[in-house]
């Protein structure tokens, strides 16, 4: 049985980790409840009260652990990660995974000399059903073949709740690099490109003068050898949403599209995983809420295995390497 821990608690993925793990068999030995959020850690210690707290350094030293789950403000991710890899875990980390190049570097270092999974749970993708379903039409060739992706991941403020970090770019890499790391992973998986290139980016900060260093828009234009993908991500959710944002990906292909409704669907259906498939033999609507999420089964097995059946590694590094790229050359717009 895989066990793991929980270090650093800064954002509510965190619950998705554990949920996920326990799921597909885990044990969940404990966490360490330093965190930049109390709200967060309270809430997590009614959600498992029987998990015990646990000192991070006693965490890491713990030969019985397999994973250490990390959802720890963005910048200190990676260098949690490396620690726990040295320590003989494997990973399964909150998206960013890095915020920095030089992060990135030496994550690959590390996993090269420790022979660990850096894993990076990328929850638009991960834990929506949807997005399972999708990737299973796409596999059957219900679209063609697949030659673009157009993702949109807005985000609603909710301002109040938000610590200090959250508005400090070199906190949390940025717009493109901390939410636009979800669309660009579902354009290299939906279009199985190995690689890529950012062809044009930009970010603004439309919103929040009072915040110059904040940014709450972002664009990516991406292209590789099979595919081209447009990313937009935002933080302008409007207040009468009944939930914190209408992420939606269309995958456009040769012989149709498919358009997913993640999170709402605005034209009145009830709960969320709403999936639309047209094609030439049909133009139908898909209940996606009882579709099996399957990265953390998968994840598990390539813990207990040493096999690369969720994620290769390659796809990790590509998404981080193309994310930090959006992120350093993307031109200014708006009020800053």
């Amino acid at each position: 049985m895989l066990r793991f821990a929980v270090v650093g608690i800064d954002h509510s993925h965190t619950f998705d980790h554990v949920k996920g793990l326990l799921a597909a068999g885990g044990e969940f030995v404990g966490y360490c409840p330093k965190t930049s959020v109390p709200a967060l850690i309270e809430n997590f210690k009614k959600t498992y009260p029987d998990a015990p707290q646990i000192d991070r350094e006693t965490i890491f030293a713990d030969p019985s652990i397999d994973v250490i789950c990390i959802s720890a403000i963005p910048r200190d991710r990676a260098g949690l990660a490396i620690r726990a890899m040295r320590a003989g875990k494997d990973v399964m980390t909150d998206k960013p995974g890095v915020t920095t190049i030089e992060q990135l570097e030496e994550v690959k270092k590390a996993v090269a000399e420790t022979g660990k999974i850096f894993s990076i749970c990328f929850s638009e993708r991960h834990c929506v059903r949807s997005a399972v379903k999708a990737a299973k039409l796409v596999k059957q060739g219900a679209i063609g073949q697949v030659i673009q992706t157009l993702g949109m991941g807005p985000h609603r403020l909710q301002l109040p709740t938000r610590p200090d970090w959250f508005f400090d770019p070199e906190a949390f890499g940025g717009i493109i690099v901390d939410i636009a790391s979800h669309q660009i992973d579902q354009f290299l998986f939906y279009t199985g490109s190995t690689s890529g290139e950012v062809v044009a980016s930009a970010i603004g900060n439309f919103g929040m003068p009072e915040k110059p260093e904040f940014q709450d828009f972002g664009e990516v234009l991406l292209r590789s050898d099979k595919a081209s993908g447009y990313v937009r991500v935002d933080w302008f959710t409007p207040e009468a949403l009944p939930t914190w944002g209408d992420g939606r990906l269309t995958i456009l292909g040769t012989k149709g599209y498919i358009e997913l409704r993640k999170y709402i669907d605005i034209s009145g259906r009830p709960g969320k995983d709403h999936l639309f498939l047209v094609n030439g033999e049909e133009n139908t609507y898909i209940d996606c809420s009882s579709e099996k999420l399957d990265y953390f089964e998968a994840f598990t097995a390539d813990v207990r295995d040493r096999t690369e059946t969720a994620m290769t590694q390659a796809h990790v590094y590509e998404v981080c390497r193309l994310s930090l790229e959006a992120q350093a050359k993307a031109s200014q717009l708006g009020g800053r």
